[in-house]
This record gives C-alpha cells, sequence and structure tokens, in this order.
C-alpha cells in the first residue's frame, strides 16, 4: 500500500499528539487523531485518560461539518466495541467521512481488524499500516497485553561502568548525576506501575513516586514480599495504596489491607513469588508497562525467567571494583552460548553518565 508525503505528514501529526497522553491514558492505548480535507488540517484530538472521549471523537468534533468527505489519520485502528464509550467507528461513519487511514490495527481481540471492517462496509476507504512501527512503539505495553497476556517489563539500573549497583557495604547514592536520576522519573511517570522487591525496600527505603518530572497520575506501587516484612514505617506504604505480592496470609496481611493497601497472595517456591503467576495477575489488573527498580536477586530471577523485555541502564563513569554488588544473581555460565543478549536500542549521554537502552532480541 502506497501512502503520499501529505499521508505521512498527518500520521506523524497524529503520533505527536498521542504521545501526549504517554503518562495517562493507562489501561488505555495511546492515540492521536487528525482530520484533514483538501489538504488543510480541520480537526485534531488525542486521547487523555479512560473514560473520556476517545482521539477520533474529540477530533471529529473540533472539525465539525469540516469533517464531511475527509480523511481521519488515527494512530490505532478505531475501536469496534463499547467499552467505556461508544465505538469510534461509529463516530467515524456518522460524521461523512470519506477515507480512514489507521498506523495499525488494534491488537485488542475485540477490535482486531473489526473496526476496519465496519467503515469499509460502510463505504469508506480504509487503509492501514502507515508509520506502523512508530505506532507499536507508543504503545508497547499495550500491544504486550494483549498478545501476550502479560505487561511489558522495563527494568532500570544504575551502575558503574563495572556494572556494579552498590558499595559492598550497600552504600549506593549517589551512583549517576541528578540529570540521570530526573531523566529515570520521566520514564517512570510513563509506566502503569513500578515494581520492586522487599530487598530494595530494606535496604534503601524509597518512595518510588514520580517527582522530578512533571506527572498528574502516579503509577501504582508494586512491592514484592514474600514473607510480609516490610515496615508499616516504610515510605513505599506512605501516601497512595500500594499493592502487596506475598505468600503469607496472615495479620499482617489483613493489617496491611485495613490500612487501604492491596494484598495479592500468590503461591511462591523456595521463598519466591510465582512469577508467571505475577504476570497474568498484572495483565488481569489491566498494567501495560511495569517499571522496575529492583536488587539483583529480584532482576535476576525476572531476567532467568525471560520476563525482562527491556533494561534502561544509566552507567556514571566510575569504576568501584569486584567486591561491590552487581546487577543481578544469576547461577553462573559455563559457556557464552547461555548468555541472555540484548540488542541495543539506544545510547546516549544524561549529565555526566550514559543512557543505555537494550531490548531482548
Amino acid at each position: 500500500m502506497t501512502f503520499s508525503t501529505a499521508d505521512r505528514d498527518a500520521m506523524a501529526r497524529a503520533l505527536a499528539l498521542a504521545e501526549q497522553g504517554l503518562a495517562t491514558t493507562t489501561p488505555n492505548p495511546r492515540v492521536g487523531c487528525v482530520i484533514v480535507r483538501n489538504g488543510a488540517n480541520v480537526g485534531e484530538g488525542w486521547h487523555r485518560k479512560a473514560g473520556e472521549p476517545h482521539a477520533e471523537i474529540l477530533a471529529l468534533a473540533a472539525a465539525g461539518e469540516a469533517a464531511r468527505g475527509a480523511t481521519a489519520y488515527v494512530t490505532l485502528e478505531p475501536c469496534a466495541h463499547f467499552g467505556r464509550t461508544p465505538p469510534c467507528f461509529e463516530a467515524l461513519i456518522a460524521a461523512g467521512v470519506s477515507r480512514v487511514v489507521a498506523a495499525m490495527e488494534d491488537p485488542n481481540p475485540k477490535v482486531a481488524g473489526r473496526g476496519l471492517e465496519r467503515l469499509r462496509a460502510a463505504g469508506i476507504t480504509a487503509e492501514c499500516g502507515l508509520l506502523a512501527d512508530e505506532a507499536h512503539e507508543l504503545n508497547i505495553g499495550f500491544v504486550s497485553r494483549m498478545t501476550r497476556n502479560r505487561p511489558w517489563l522495563r527494568l532500570k539500573v544504575a551502575a558503574t561502568l563495572d556494572g556494579k549497583t552498590a558499595l559492598e557495604n550497600g552504600v549506593s547514592q549517589w551512583i549517576t548525576g541528578t540529570e540521570a536520576r530526573a531523566d529515570g522519573h520521566r520514564w517512570r511517570a510513563r509506566a502503569c506501575a513500578i515494581l520492586t522487591g522487599i530487598g530494595t525496600v530494606k535496604a534503601d527505603d524509597p518512595q518510588l513516586t514520580v517527582r522530578d518530572h512533571p506527572c498528574e497520575r502516579q503509577p501504582l506501587r508494586i512491592l514484592l514480599d514474600p514473607l510480609l516484612e516490610v515496615s508499616p514505617a516504610a515510605r513505599i506504604l506512605q501516601g497512595a495504596p500500594a499493592l502487596i505480592v506475598t505468600a503469607a496470609d496472615n495479620a499482617r496481611a489483613r493489617q496491611l489491607t485495613e490500612s487501604g493497601h492491596r494484598v495479592l497472595t500468590l503461591p511462591a517456591q523456595d521463598g519466591r513469588i510465582d512469577l508467571p503467576a505475577l504476570m497474568r495477575e498484572l495483565a488481569a489488573l489491566e498494567l501495560n508497562e511495569i517499571h522496575g527498580e529492583a536488587g539483583a536477586t529480584l532482576n535476576g530471577a525476572l531476567l532467568a525467567a525471560g520476563y525482562v523485555d527491556e533494561l534502561l541502564l544509566y552507567l556514571a563513569p566510575m569504576v568501584v571494583g569486584n567486591a561491590a554488588r552487581g546487577m543481578f544473581d544469576l547461577p553462573a555460565l559455563t559457556a557464552l552460548d547461555a548468555a541472555v543478549r540484548f540488542e541495543v536500542r539506544e545510547c546516549r549521554q544524561v549529565g555526566g553518565d550514559l543512557r543505555v537502552v537494550v531490548r531482548r532480541g
């Protein structure tokens, strides 16, 4: 299918609009829409929050009568089912648009091509595949949840050049500089939830909130605590309710529930939470992107289980030696063929540190 330069420009604008919902749309996908008639942008919109109008509805409202005979560029196939709002394909038909161009099909099984089919059945030209990679990237967590029944898991690690996250005595503040730490908060903001383990809470007592970046919606904080060892005074329990995942079912669990937190009890083996069960539960909670900030034990367990999709690494230009603590607690390997391999997606300087983003191949 061939698209014109004007088509590409309009879809690029729709993607830019969709990105404005990066930190707010969860659990919905990030979607933007542009209405073009006779070469002019006559209406645009982006989905801001679940329960509020979808991008197509806002763009059509802005266009008004000018939408009749126009082309609608939308970053995700118009929905074809009743959710929190009515299906968007009906609004596009009612507005009289003559053509709809979608960046990608909706991976939601409730849609999955049906929106485009309904438009074609109504006599509207419906095309798909323009800037599809960019649209997929924008909603990589939503796609993961819909197609794999688990969220996209990104682990953030701050380390030295020799891969150490803390000194042997546990001191880790601060390995990276202020710019890198602020940049990490920007990545936190886009996530649906921030995941950590009880070891990190005991050692560092983190808040795990977004503070150094504008954010109107704080991500859910998730603590893996198999034995419910978390202190009532822990900062992760202050403020908004947290989700505590445990294998214990005792008075402490009831106390946490009474304090407003959610306690999820899952099976455990050798003192570790059943990770496949955890991923299924997180998907059931409609969490698209999980941002992990944990220690070597949990990082290693998630990596060994195959659940780490992406690593967000901040590397400080320093070396602290072999005795310091590493990123991943993994069994010793006897051959490099057994190593977990990643593909480099990005490498750039942030302040005085280096940010490296890698993904599973």
